[in-house]
Formats: C-alpha cells, structure tokens, sequence
C-alpha cells in the first residue's frame, strides 16, 4: 500500500463509462476534478489490476462505477488484506452491491471520496443549469 498523504504526488487509475452505458457527463466532472489534483491519471481497464496496483502501492488510488461483483471481489480483498480501504463512491461498504469502487490508504480514499462527491454535486448542478436553459 502506498504511504503517500499528498494529492499532488499521487497517481490514481479510473474507469470510463463506454457510450450508451453510464453517466458519461459525471465521469467527465470526475475526471477532470481529479486532473486538477492529481500528479497523474491513468486507464489501465482491468479492475482487479486496478486494485492489485493499489494494494501493492504502485497506485495510490482507484475508482470506477458499474461494475460487475467478479471485476471487484478479489481486487477488494486484496487492498483491504494491505491495510488500505474500499467502499463504493458514497462511502458505504457493499462495492459488490452498488458496483461502484473507491480504494486507497486511509488519507487517499478519504480525499478522493471528497472529490467524487463534489464532482456529483457539480454534474446534478451542470444538468439543472442545461434542463433550465432556453
């Protein structure tokens, strides 16, 4: 598990939604607030990868949405069994329910569930804006 505690140090991986499957326009308000605190983002497209990657510290976090139980279940346990943590983009613990993933140390899952959130309340906020436009 990587022992970073600063946001502009860390590289995190994500997943995208494919076109017609997802939230495209919350995945472009989440990649881009991540973009502007992180000292790199990567797309490697495999989760389990993704979490190994975590769990052995050559990432310092991950995240990703709709996702299928198997892509999540060993990944999962293997950063949880390294120290770090994972819960879905709310905070709650039931990934394999939700199908959303957010994993790091304490601090970068912390940090990155903030930014998610943020990112959502500004896509509800973007979609209000464009459903109220003439």
């Amino acid at each position: 598990m990587a022992g970073r505690a600063k946001l502009a140090d860390a590289v995190v991986a994500c997943g995208m939604p494919h076109f017609g499957r997802g939230d495209l326009a919350l995945a472009r308000h989440e990649i881009a607030a991540a973009q502007q605190h992180f000292a790199g983002l990567r797309r490697y497209g495999a989760a389990t990868l993704d979490l190994a990657w975590v769990a052995c510290g050559r990432l310092d976090a991950y995240w990703e949405r709709n996702l299928a139980p198997w892509d999540l279940a060993a990944g999962a346990l293997l950063v949880r069994e390294a120290g770090g943590f994972v819960s879905d983009c709310d905070g709650k613990g039931d990934i394999l329910k939700s199908g959303d993933v957010v994993a790091g140390n304490d601090f970068m899952h912390r940090e990155l569930l903030r930014l998610l959130q943020d990112a959502a309340r500004e896509a509800g906020r973007a979609e209000i804006r464009e459903a109220s436009a003439p």
